[in-house]
C-alpha cells in the first residue's frame, strides 16, 4: 500500500513538473511573436522646414545615413515644409491621422507655432525632438513630457564670428580704409523672429565692442538665409555705400556666399588681400570651407550637421524604448531640462 501511495505521488509531482515547463515554453512562444525587436522597423516621419536650406539638406544627408546603417531596423519618411507652415502642419496632420509613426523629428517652420504644433502630436502620446530651429518659447516643448530640443546655443555662434572678426581687424590694418578706427559693417539677417538670427546678430556685435572696438552699422537687412537674396541686397548696398563696408557679418554661410559673390562682381574678394573686405558666416558647409582656404572668405563658425542629427535621432530612439532621453548621449540638458545644445566651432584659414 505505501508503494502504490509512492508511486502515485510520484506520478502526480511528475505531472506537475510537464504543467509548469509546459506553461514556460507556451510564455517563451508568445514573448517572442510579441517582441518589438521581431516586428517592423521603428518608423520615423522627419519634417524638414525647408529642404533648399543647404545645412539643413546635410542634416537630413546624415538622417539617411543612419538609416543606411540599421537597415531593417528604423525607417524614414521625410517631408519638405517648404518654408510654409500651412504645408508642415498639413503633413503633420496626415501622419497623424494614419497612426503609422513611432517616432517624429520636427524641424519647424514657425518657430512661434510650436505650441499648435507640439499640442496635436501630444494628442496621440507620439514622442517628438524638435531639432535646429528653436521655439520662440522654450515653454511650448516643456508642457509635453515626450517632447525634447536639440539645437546650438545661438550666443556661442555670435561670439565666434566677433572673435574671428577682432582678429582680423587687429591683424590687418588696412582693413580701416577710412582710418577712423571704427568697423563699419553690413549685417545680414537670417529673420526677424528667429531666436538663432536674432543671438548670431547681438552676439557678434557685442563681442567686437567688449574687446574695445567700436563698431557702425550700415545698415541690416533680412535675407531670409536665402543666398540670392543676400546677391541682391549686398549689390544694391555696395551702390549706396561703396568702399565704407568695411566687415559683412552674415547669419548663415549662404547668406555670406551671396554676399561674396555680390563683392565678386564689383572686383573684391578674389585673392587679392588689398582688395578683400571681410564676410563671415555660420554653419561651415562645405562651400564656405573651400572660400574660407581661398582666402575670399575670412572664416565661419561650424553647426555639426552631423552631431545634430545623431543626437535627434538618439534622443528619439531612447523615447520610444522607454527609456532616459540622454541614456548614450554625451551631452546634458541645460537650465531648461529639455534642450541639448550642440557647441559651435571656429572656422578660419
Amino acid at each position: 500500500m505505501r508503494k502504490l501511495r509512492l508511486i502515485a505521488s510520484t506520478l502526480e509531482i511528475l505531472f506537475i513538473t510537464f504543467l509548469i515547463m509546459l506553461n514556460y515554453c507556451s510564455n517563451n512562444i508568445n514573448a517572442e511573436v510579441t517582441s518589438p525587436s521581431n516586428q517592423t522597423p521603428i518608423k520615423i516621419a522627419v519634417f524638414i522646414y525647408d529642404f533648399k536650406d543647404r545645412y539643413i539638406s546635410l542634416v537630413g544627408q546624415n538622417f539617411e545615413e543612419i538609416q543606411r546603417n540599421n537597415q531593417g531596423k528604423v525607417e524614414f519618411t521625410f517631408y519638405d515644409g517648404m518654408d510654409d507652415q500651412a504645408v508642415q502642419s498639413r503633413d503633420i496632420n496626415t501622419v497623424l491621422n494614419i497612426r503609422d509613426t513611432d517616432l517624429i523629428l520636427l524641424d519647424i517652420v514657425d518657430t512661434n507655432n510650436s505650441k499648435v504644433v507640439i499640442d496635436r502630436i501630444k494628442e496621440t502620446g507620439i514622442p517628438v525632438i524638435l531639432f535646429n530651429r528653436e521655439p520662440i518659447n522654450i515653454e511650448d516643448v516643456r508642457s509635453y513630457n515626450k517632447a525634447f530640443f536639440v539645437g546650438t546655443n545661438a550666443s556661442q555662434a555670435g561670439t565666434l564670428q566677433g572673435q574671428i572678426l577682432i582678429n582680423a581687424w587687429n591683424s590687418n590694418k588696412s582693413l580701416d580704409t577710412n582710418n577712423d578706427g571704427i568697423m563699419q559693417y553690413i549685417m545680414l539677417m537670417g529673420e526677424r523672429d528667429n531666436i538663432e538670427a536674432i543671438e548670431r546678430t547681438r552676439y557678434s556685435i557685442s563681442t567686437i565692442n567688449n574687446a574695445g572696438l567700436r563698431t557702425q552699422e550700415l545698415d541690416l537687412r533680412v535675407a531670409d538665409w536665402n543666398r540670392d537674396s543676400a546677391r541682391s541686397i549686398v549689390e544694391a548696398l555696395y551702390l549706396q555705400y561703396g568702399r565704407n563696408i568695411e566687415a559683412i557679418i552674415s547669419n548663415n554661410d549662404e547668406m555670406a556666399i551671396g554676399a561674396i559673390e555680390a563683392l565678386q562682381n564689383y572686383g573684391y574678394n578674389k585673392g587679392d588681400n588689398t582688395k578683400t573686405i571681410p564676410v563671415v558666416g555660420v554653419d561651415g558647409i562645405p562651400e564656405a570651407q573651400d572660400l574660407i582656404k581661398q582666402g575670399t572668405m575670412t572664416g565661419s563658425v561650424l553647426q555639426d550637421a552631423k552631431a545634430m542629427a545623431e543626437v535627434s535621432y538618439n534622443m528619439g530612439i531612447n523615447l520610444v524604448d522607454r527609456k532616459n532621453p540622454l541614456d548614450g548621449i554625451p551631452y546634458e540638458f541645460d537650465s531648461t531640462g529639455v534642450a541639448v545644445r550642440i557647441p559651435y566651432k571656429e572656422i578660419i584659414s
